[in-house]
């Protein structure tokens, strides 16, 4: 074979090679594009939007398996591994898969360990193959709600006492015109069912005022001195009644800054309390002295004391630790939710010790203030 024959024949096997290659290159090349990519489980841009909700956020696929669950899903607590929790949740699921109806509805959540919580869930179809679902705590809220609740019935109770004690003594008044004696008797009663009425009508307004905890704007500059002179005072008459000595140990030039009216309110409530649950004869001290940067105010008493198991309760509105002698001694029960309150608000805390029989003790603890001469004089 010559040499230009073997070039022939080498062309026409390359050719025929290049054409096999080019061949098997366009028939791949139609197989790929006859067979569709597979459509995404979650469609684009889901994980940016569940990573920015507030709303914790749930995406179920038709397993019930949980595809996808934002970080706040997982510390509500309403995904476990991939499933759902609870049973009543996936329940609504499956009604929104069955049906594809936007269904909503509450639920409470009972954690091994901790307190309950509760859930307002949204469930609706995302994709033909997902469910969406998303969650908000509702905890708080429905905490504020039985508040709410509560106190409006308490207040509505505590003031059907004097309310209906005023009604009845009209009436015997009224029956006992003939009797002056009897006239005397019942109208002194009125008068104190009529300071009762007036003292529990004025704690609910301080109360709801003080609602917020935030510093009041009337706030001034206050000399510790004169604040717990105001308060013993204040009880002076009840604690003579009583044969109870008010003692008084305050370092001078102590100065807070705050709100005077409620400051007032709160040293006078803890003071007016001591005397109040006091036996006779006995004694009440009010000192204050300066702890680095703040300044600490005890009302100390001998009286019967709070049982440890009730100490967390008392700061309660409308709680009695005893409430037959709170009924005796006319007590609204609001006295101590105030001080705890006019603390938060002035931007201080409450301390309490008791041991039934030995009595009792409460601190403000309120920032001190660096009083300036200027300031008195401006």
């Amino acid at each position: 074979m010559d040499t230009s024959a073997g070039l022939l024949i080498a062309g026409a096997i390359g050719a025929a090679v290049g054409a096999m290659i080019t061949y098997l290159w366009r028939y791949s090349e139609r197989r790929e594009a006859a067979v569709p990519e597979p459509t995404p489980l979650i469609p684009p841009g889901a994980d940016q939007v569940l990573s920015v909700i507030s709303s914790s956020a749930v995406l179920i696929d038709s397993s019930d398996t949980v595809v996808k669950a934002s970080a706040p899903a997982f510390a509500m607590g309403i995904v476990h591994e991939d499933r759902l929790e609870p049973e009543e949740l996936m329940t609504l699921v499956r009604q929104v898969r069955r049906d594809g109806q936007v269904r909503e509805a509450d639920f409470s959540l009972q954690p091994r360990r901790g307190t309950t919580s509760y859930v307002h869930a949204r469930v609706a179809p995302l994709t033909s193959r997902l469910i969406l679902v998303l969650a908000d705590d509702r905890t708080r809220e429905q905490r504020v709600e039985s508040i709410r609740r509560d106190f409006v019935a308490n207040v509505s109770h505590e003031l059907k006492t004097p309310v209906g004690a005023l009604n009845l003594l009209a009436e015997a008044v009224g029956e006992a015109k003939d009797d002056p004696e009897a006239v005397v008797r019942f109208s002194s009663r009125m008068h104190l069912e009529s300071e009762r009425l007036t003292r529990l009508v004025q704690q609910i307004i301080d109360l709801s005022r003080l609602q917020n905890d935030m510093l009041s704007d009337d706030a001034t500059t206050i000399k510790i001195g004169e604040l717990v002179s105001e308060a013993t005072e204040h009880s002076a008459t009840d604690a003579e009644h009583k044969g109870i000595e008010i003692v008084t140990a305050v370092e001078p030039d102590l100065y807070v800054h705050g709100d005077r009216a409620q400051l007032h309110a709160a040293v006078s409530n803890l003071v007016e309390n001591a005397v109040t649950y006091s036996p006779d004869g006995s004694r009440v001290t009010v000192t204050a002295q300066l702890d680095g940067e703040d300044v600490r105010l005890t009302v100390a008493d001998n009286g019967i004391g709070i049982p440890g198991d009730e100490l967390d309760r008392i700061f309660e509105r409308f709680y009695r630790v005893d409430p037959a002698r709170a009924r005796t001694t006319g007590g609204t029960g609001l006295g101590l939710s105030i001080v705890k309150h006019v603390a938060a608000s002035n931007g201080g805390t409450v301390e309490v010790w008791s041991e039934p029989g030995l009595g009792s003790s409460f601190t403000l603890v309120l920032p001190a203030h660096s009083h300036d001469i200027d300031e008195e004089n401006a």
